[in-house]
């Protein structure tokens, strides 16, 4: 073997130890993780990455405990959602629906499109100091990139036929998506019938807490099952954050 023979095969691989231990950096960097307890738990998070300062230093932070709201004339929303094959996945944080490009919600001029929804228990927003048994979050985003999320309160009731859906798949460990083409879902199942609701501005609920949501907080709940509600729990017990200081945000009602 030649002098640079010998020094390509010794320097080789520590060129290429170096390249993975500086990707797994960055991968690890980039999956910091995050939880609801703990040294990793919402009072913490601001704390984690510079990335999640709007956690702590932010003044439109969500959820909010719902009270006093203004009765004022608001649009409708409106809801044009399609059915859509089932992309479920279990995060480490939620049980999370991805969904396909093409449902949308309109609230006066504004347009948003549906593009994931999520579940917490118990409901991260109260309202009157009462919090739900659990909520959905359906995250739209428009086309500069702001989001409008509906959230769906649940109350323990009759079974939901669209969750128990949904449940029968939901993977039971963290891990990538499931595709399931064969099976669709319809997220106007998730729905209730009436459609009044609270909005305010405020942020995403979970890292990096970013302060660009128009909330619409749904006033009727949909039910799930006692059974529907533990299944949950069996999942995800607690992944609620706390509420968050109003800093003297208006809450507005529809009429």
């Amino acid at each position: 073997m030649s002098h640079r023979s010998f020094w390509r095969f010794v320097c080789l691989p520590a060129a290429l130890l170096t390249l993975f231990a500086t990707v797994c950096a960055a991968q690890e960097k980039h999956d910091h993780h995050w939880g609801y307890e703990g040294k990793e738990g919402p009072e913490h998070w601001g704390d984690l990455e510079k990335d999640y300062a709007s956690c702590k230093l932010g003044q439109l932070q969500a959820p909010i405990d719902i009270r006093n709201a203004k009765k004022s004339e608001l649009p409708a929303i409106q809801f044009d959602y399609h059915a859509g094959p089932l992309r479920i996945v279990n995060n480490g944080h939620s049980v999370q629906v991805n969904y396909a490009p093409g449902s949308i919600i309109t609230v006066g001029e504004k347009r948003y499109e549906l593009k994931q929804f999520h579940f917490h228990r118990p409901s991260e927003e109260s309202i009157n100091g009462r919090h739900s048994e659990m909520v959905i979050h359906l995250v739209h985003a428009d086309a500069d990139g702001n989001y409008g999320v509906v959230a769906v309160l649940l109350e323990t009731g009759a079974a939901n036929a669209a969750i128990e859906t949904l449940w029968s798949h939901a993977p039971k460990q963290a891990g990538p998506e499931q595709k399931l083409d064969n099976v669709q879902i319809q997220p106007s199942g998730l729905l209730p019938s009436a459609h009044g609701y609270y909005t305010f501005a405020g942020s995403l609920t979970t890292p990096p807490c970013t302060e660009n949501v128009t909330w619409f907080v749904l006033k009727a709940p949909v039910t799930i099952s006692k059974e529907q509600a533990a299944a949950f729990a069996r999942l995800y017990e607690h992944n609620a954050r706390p509420l968050q200081p109003l800093n003297g945000r208006v809450v507005r009602e529809s009429n």
